[in-house]
């Protein structure tokens, strides 16, 4: 273990302290900081010295980021904690959108909301509590809470329309942690394997003639395995606004995980236009991700023109992204303003190019849905699964999708409604 010499720091000095919670801070923003780092920053910033707040600034830089991703991050939450004298006027404008004021003075930069939950995240109750003897003497209330939801469980069945900020900010959080397995497509390419059901008579071959012909033990093979694409199509219209925000963290996630299986994973928005922000989402921050996907994006919140955008979509992408048997989310409510046959024809050509389409409606979460929408009428009869998508409890059920080969969801008894 290494050992450290002693630091000249004066008994009742707050430097320490406050790079202590300045490390706590930038631990809940999402960056890997341990007690050893919180040690050497310290050290560091007693050799480099606090007259200038750039060299201060860099200084715990070098202690505290690892990563490209993380350096925006440290940054706001620099800015925040130690040098602007309004920050806790910023923070409250950015996590309660209901106040003005501040946030009227500018929008949030990315990374910078992440920021401003760090650090007013537990602010109470991270904070050391210290013995008043002037207080008097408190009642504490005890609860019986055996038999209440957990907040985590009814986190996950909440709507997220409606949800307030600091769900909201739980919620995001929980879906950074959601994993979307696939299983592998079996290809007709093979591959070597002491276990395969069928023998390899070609390797078999091979290895006979480089021992002059003498046949040796039979060598088998196994079917390669191959992993498809995820195309997911995201409508960011008026209507859909709350819920393909939610929906673009949990695609964030999917996008930079590993080992799920997919071999791609491509992202498009649409509202009166398509546009392709796979790129964007391959950034590890997801605030910087969002931001600029967002400002790809220029028809957020705006009109459905889904015919069209599907369209343009077969027209323009289909054959670059829809190959290896790729798997298609499609994320809408199905109000549409176009003509339903042209979004018939072009819902009918997107299903006939991708192994299976899934369909996401936060609609079906009412009792009474029914498909009398022209667009949903228009659409039902071409995917292969229907289900909601209004909550976190929906997008988890979107594995046993995946895994099963035939999982309609709720379509075969809307397409009884539509028959009827």
């Amino acid at each position: 273990m290494t050992e450290y010499p002693a630091l000249d720091i004066p008994e009742n000095g707050k430097l320490t302290d406050n790079i202590t919670w300045f490390a706590r801070a930038l631990r809940k923003a999402g960056l890997p900081i341990g007690t050893g780092r919180v040690i050497d920053a310290i050290r560091a910033v007693e050799a480099a010295g606090f007259t200038s707040k750039t060299d201060f600034f860099y200084t715990l830089r070098a202690c505290f980021v690892s990563r490209p991703e993380h350096a925006q991050v440290f940054a706001q939450v620099f800015r925040l904690y130690w040098r602007d004298p309004r920050f806790m006027e910023h923070m409250m404008a950015m996590m309660l959108p209901a106040v003005r004021g501040v946030q009227q003075e500018r929008t949030a930069q990315a990374a910078e909301k992440r920021a401003a939950e760090a650090l007013l995240d537990g602010a109470q109750g991270d904070l050391p509590e210290f013995e008043d003897p002037k207080r008097e003497e408190e009642v504490q209330i005890e609860i019986d809470a055996s038999r209440t939801m957990s907040g985590e469980e009814r986190l996950r069945s909440l709507d997220f329309e409606q949800m307030g900020t600091e769900e909201i900010a739980r919620a995001k959080r929980m879906l950074a942690r959601l994993t979307l397995p696939v299983k592998p497509i079996a290809s007709r390419r093979a591959q070597a394997s002491s276990t395969g059901q069928r023998y390899d008579l070609r390797r078999s071959l091979r290895e006979a003639m480089r021992r002059g012909g003498e046949m040796g033990a039979l060598r088998r093979a196994e079917p390669r395995p191959r992993w498809p694409n995820l195309v997911v199509l995201c409508d960011i219209s008026g209507s859909m606004s709350q819920y393909s925000r939610m929906v673009l963290h949990f695609l964030h996630a999917v996008s930079n995980a590993k080992g799920q299986g997919w071999a791609k994973v491509h992202a498009f928005t649409f509202g009166t236009r398509l546009t392709n922000i796979t790129r964007h989402l391959r950034q590890r921050d997801v605030d910087a991700a969002l931001a600029a996907a967002g400002a790809e994006a220029q028809d957020w919140e705006g009109g459905t023109r889904i015919g069209a955008c599907l369209h343009t979509f077969n027209r323009d992408w289909s054959r670059r992204v829809m190959g290896q048997g790729a798997v298609v989310l499609l994320i809408t409510d199905g109000l549409d303003r176009d003509s339903p046959d042209q979004l018939a024809r072009e819902m009918e050509r997107l299903h006939l190019s991708a192994r299976k389409v899934i369909w996401l409606n936060p609609l079906l979460r009412w009792e009474g849905f029914a498909p009398k929408a022209r667009g949903i009428a228009a659409m039902l009869p071409h995917v292969d699964s229907f289900r909601a998508g209004h909550n976190i409890a929906a997008l988890e059920d979107l594995a046993e999708a995946l895994s099963r080969r035939d999982d309609p969801g709720e379509k075969a008894r809307l397409m009884a409604q539509l028959r009827g």
